[in-house]
């Protein structure tokens, strides 16, 4: 029988998107303006805009977003 593996991470998922994020951002940096480059920054907000919802959803009030 086959076992599987366990991480445990060690940062909140909130933390590690936005790092993610920023690390996009700088990769499109150094790209030229074409597809490439719009499909990295189109991951880099899509993983902002996931961190923020968690943070939101994590949040006591539950305020709507703004």
């Amino acid at each position: 029988m086959l076992t599987r593996r366990r991480v445990r991470q060690t940062d909140p998922l909130e933390i590690r998107l936005a790092a993610e994020a920023e690390r996009l951002r700088e990769e499109a940096k150094s790209l030229p303006p074409g597809a490439a480059r719009d499909e990295i920054l189109r991951k880099a907000r899509q993983a902002e805009t996931g961190s923020q919802m968690s943070e939101w959803l994590r949040s006591p009030g539950l305020q709507p977003p703004s």
